[in-house]
């Protein structure tokens, strides 16, 4: 392969300086993929309205195509950082509005992209912000194809589409999980699950871990907590705190069967015998233990 910047006047993002990552990369057949240090796009998902598209301008690679707004990732950049600060700079996708659900790569050894699937927490309406687009719409789900497509998004399509009616959903024992590590957690109960609590906000797990497909997963979390510790004041963004009234594992199991309901591929996540044995009784969900948890976060 090699790599090799755009031409001087070539229209691509023509204002203000490039990045380093603003780069051909091409490989000895002679195929071209932009982004030296690979890129990503980001997958919209509106409950309502389908998914973020965006029509490409005619001087675009694959133009008068649509696709996802991405581009070239930046030296050192996440995937999911890039996905998102593309999908600022070309769509006007406010900060804060999505959340990730999953990431699939497509990875050729000398160049990757990375499709973040998010789901809108904040409804927005898109705005052309940059000369890349054409246009910009909520597209449902079921007219997708029917448009002309990116050949990389046609080709990815139809295995995203699958995967959008997948969800994956973690329920905590944080009794059991604070407790596993000798800390001092005892000293202050609220404290400990409040900490535990932060990082499980946006806790990435690896797609064959969970039986499912795509490459990485940003499951729905519900930390339950009793005694002492439901004095805890946390409000991370991807963390729902339940708090027992009484026993905490007859909350455990009443979130593993709502969680269940809703269609969810749903992990407890305990080391406590009984409570998994009770877990596993509400089919499908399966059972993680509390180390399993820890080396993940």
């Amino acid at each position: 392969m090699t790599i090799v910047p755009p031409a001087f006047d070539e229209p691509r993002r023509p204002e203000g300086p490039r990045d380093p990552g603003d780069a051909w990369v091409v490989a000895d057949s002679g195929e071209r993929y932009w982004g030296r240090f690979g890129a990503a796009g980001l997958l919209a998902v509106d409950a309502e309205r389908g998914v973020l598209l965006q029509h490409r301008v005619a001087w675009s690679h694959f133009g008068g195509t649509w696709g996802l707004p991405g581009g070239a990732l930046h030296e050192g950049e996440s995937s999911i950082v890039g996905a998102l600060r593309e999908a600022r700079e070309e769509a006007g996708v406010p900060d804060g509005a999505v959340r990730p659900r999953f990431t699939s790569v497509l990875d050729l050894e000398i160049w990757s992209y990375t499709t973040v699937v998010a789901d809108v927490q904040t409804p927005f309406e898109p705005v052309i912000s940059d000369p890349e687009s054409v246009a910009l719409e909520w597209v449902a789900i079921d007219d997708v194809e029917s448009r002309p497509l990116h050949p990389g998004f046609a080709r990815a399509w139809p295995e995203l589409r699958r995967l959008l009616e997948e969800r994956v959903a973690l329920v905590v024992d944080a009794a059991n999980v604070v407790g596993s590590v000798p800390d001092g957690w005892w000293k202050d109960r609220a404290g400990a699950a409040e900490r535990l609590a932060g990082r499980l906000d946006g806790v990435a797990i690896a797609a064959p871990e969970l039986g499912v497909g795509g490459t990485e997963w940003f499951p729905e979390v519900s930390l339950v907590v009793e005694g002492q510790a439901r004095a805890l004041d946390a409000h991370p963004h991807g963390v729902s705190i339940v708090r027992a009234d009484a026993a905490g594992d007859d909350a455990i199991v009443a979130e593993v069967e709502k969680r269940v309901g809703s269609g969810a591929n749903v992990f407890g996540v305990t080391s406590d015998r009984e409570l998994a044995d009770r877990i596993r009784r509400t089919e499908p969900a399966q059972v993680r233990s509390a180390g399993w948890l820890l080396e993940r976060l």
